[in-house]
């Protein structure tokens, strides 16, 4: 059986997510408003679009392989959004480099995934089992 998720449009423009091929993880994303953030340096996107998770799913906001072809990084990526956000869908990128090629009105710039999270609980105890690799940390492992 399926999951419905529920998606709101917060204005007529707004374009509903789709799978780019039948084998898509993701739904694309796409931009229908634009803020330049001269504090912070970010570029943000608005998708007039919100969700309604849930209880035990969340999605989260990834870019698009597409991303390399412009000067953009997706900042806190991916993005989490919670079953109890209600609020728009936003995209926010930082420029890492000077190509000046950014995303315009109508491009699809990032891509939804919708994940069921584990119901677990936290167990704190003294110590952890061992393992060959313990605590060895970034690029221990091999490179």
């Amino acid at each position: 059986m399926r999951t419905k998720i529920k998606i709101k449009k917060l204005c007529i423009n707004a374009a509903l997510p789709e799978k780019a091929t039948e084998g898509s993880a993701g739904y694309d994303l796409v931009a229908i408003d634009y803020v330049y953030d001269n504090d912070e340096k970010y570029h943000v996107y608005g998708t007039g679009l919100a969700l309604e998770l849930p209880p035990g799913y969340e999605a989260q906001i990834r870019p698009r392989s597409s991303i390399r072809k412009s000067s953009f990084m997706l900042v806190n990526s991916p993005g989490t959004i919670d079953s109890d956000y209600r609020g728009e869908l936003m995209v926010t990128f930082k420029e890492i480099d000077d190509r000046e090629q950014f995303y315009e009105i109508g491009d699809r710039i990032a891509q939804l995934i919708i994940k069921k999270v584990p119901d677990i609980e936290l167990e704190e105890v003294s110590d952890l089992t061992e393992t060959d690799r313990g605590e060895g940390g970034f690029g221990s492992s091999g490179s």
